[in-house]
């Protein structure tokens, strides 16, 4: 397979494009086929042996891919040969195909295509962790970020702007500084031909900036740090001008400011859940067209070693992409597919329902509280084959001769049907609920837990199922979270009675 691969440490032009053997996978590996890498400003530092982490040579940059999988090692259970899928391999990615372990590959939602898929997680993924985890950015704040018209720098110009705070880009050129202000810059500082810290002055009247996002730092972060208001926060996300700036530390001390270092790689795999369930906030952020990335330019497996020439010279706006392989046109368009178009096409589905008309599509709080104490309504039928319980044994380990064997069934129970596991009518609970409590923009939400469950009448092989519902209360929590609780009832084809009665739980947040 062809790569470029990294054989001495050094600048990109060190960097050969050559035939590789196919990587062999381990028991807790994938092997993915590459359609898009996308270019980062680690991936310069680490074929200079300037980064973090140390790969041994040789090997090929890359640490943020998109493609198919093609081989799935024996202990991965989750993921399968042929699912589309985003991964942080760390380097690797200039590549027709990498391996990568398991927990760093994540599915692709079907509508994103894979150029978003590779350009998201470095870079609107370290922006989020800084703004909402570091930071704690609230909503009216003022947020400063120097290189604001890289990838970094731009994803948190507008993250910034989504999560309500009065975004100030800061960037070397006119022309970056456009970009910043089509991604949501109220004003923008060219601190190559503007005395920054006076810029900041008078565009706080006086007060300073709550948060400092700095991706360049050199001789730019002395005065951001003396632009700082009282209790701001200052993060140290890069250092792409070249040197780390040596700061005077008095001045954290008289504005009584937090200097904060934000390094997300480490973050998600310390804090693994805490950084999952960020990326699901972000990947719904741009299902809703809340954000997009910033295609800077395309460029083709052997020349990667431009894409990272550019990179290292402060060239790219946004994200740089190497396409290994090229999506097919159907595909691609299928995946472009307008985001209204999808709307109304979902809302047409919610409306008509499945025996229901006028099914409502909830949005916010709002919606779900002004539809508390009232049904919401039924959903389809779903058959209930004994594949399908043969599959819950397996997996659970209850392989009760009621549920797998089938001639012992024939000869022992009436109507000669094996019995469903209870639990495998609850574990359908879920996918039947969106169907009628379908939510539209949220940034999470979660299956809580179940309450007062009982199966009054038993599930059999072929038995179809459908749940009814209603909104029975909605609790909110300081957090802006809620707590949804939903009284159900499960109903079988064959049975007078219900199959399965519960209280679910659900946490949103909006």
């Amino acid at each position: 397979m062809k790569a470029i691969l990294c054989t001495e440490f050094g600048g990109p032009e060190l960097l050969r494009y050559t035939e590789i053997p196919e990587p062999e996978i381990g028991e807790k590996e994938v092997l993915i086929q590459v359609f898009a890498c996308s270019v980062n400003f680690p991936d310069v530092l680490i074929i200079q042996n300037k980064y973090q982490f140390k790969p041994e040579l040789p090997f090929s940059p890359g640490g943020e891919i998109s493609g198919i999988i093609e081989k799935v090692g024996a202990g991965v259970k989750h993921l399968q040969v042929g699912q589309r899928v985003l991964a942080l391999c760390g380097w690797g990615g200039f590549a027709e195909k990498v391996k990568v372990t398991a927990d760093r590959v994540f599915p692709i939602p079907p509508m994103m295509d894979f150029a978003t898929a590779a350009s998201t997680l470095y870079t609107f993924g370290t922006a989020y962790h800084a703004l909402k985890d570091r930071a704690k950015i609230q909503a009216g704040e003022t947020l400063l970020v120097l290189g604001a018209a890289g990838g970094v720098g731009l994803a948190a110009v507008e993250l910034g702007k989504v999560m309500g705070a009065t975004v100030i880009g800061a960037a070397s050129t006119d022309e970056k500084l456009s970009l910043c202000a089509e991604k949501g810059a109220s004003h923008l500082i060219n601190y190559q031909t503007e005395d920054l810290k006076e810029r900041v002055k008078e565009i706080t009247l006086g007060k300073g900036v709550d948060v400092v996002l700095d991706v360049v730092g050199d001789r730019y972060a002395e005065p951001a740090l003396r632009s700082m208001a009282w209790n701001g926060r200052y993060l140290a996300v890069g250092f792409a001008a070249g040197e780390i700036p040596k700061l005077p530390f008095n001045l954290a001390l008289l504005k009584g400011c937090a200097v904060m270092g934000v390094f997300w790689g480490r973050f998600s795999t310390e804090e693994p859940k805490k950084n999952q369930q960020n990326i699901i906030e972000l990947v719904n952020m741009i299902l809703a067209g809340k954000i997009s990335q910033h295609i800077h330019k395309t460029y083709s497996l052997e020349d990667a070693p431009r894409a990272l020439q550019d990179m290292l010279e402060r060239k790219v706006m946004g994200k740089a992409m190497v396409e290994v392989r090229k999506e097919s046109l159907e595909a691609r368009s299928e995946r472009q597919e307008s985001r209204e178009e999808r709307k109304e096409a979902r809302d047409k589905k919610q409306e008509e329902g499945h025996g229901g008309a006028g099914r409502k599509v909830f949005r916010s709080l709002a919606d779900l509280k002004a539809n508390e104490g009232k049904p919401l309504g039924q959903s389809r039928w779903v058959e209930v084959s004994q594949e399908m319980i043969q599959n819950f044994a397996d997996t659970t380990g209850d392989r009760q001769w009621i549920h797998v064997d089938t001639e012992k069934a024939k000869a022992l129970i009436p109507g000669g049907k094996n019995l469903a596991h209870g639990y495998l009518t609850l574990s359908l609970i879920p996918q039947l609920m969106y169907e009628v409590l379908p939510l539209e923009g949220v940034q999470m939400a979660l299956n809580y837990g179940t309450e007062k469950v009982r199966f009054p009448a038993p599930v059999y092989s072929g038995d179809k199922i459908r749940l009814h519902a209603s909104l029975a209360k909605i609790e909110e929590n300081p957090d802006g979270s809620a707590k949804v609780f939903s009284k159900i009832a499960m109903h079988s084809d064959h049975a007078d009675k219900p199959v399965c009665v519960a209280e679910v739980i659900s946490m949103v947040r909006f």
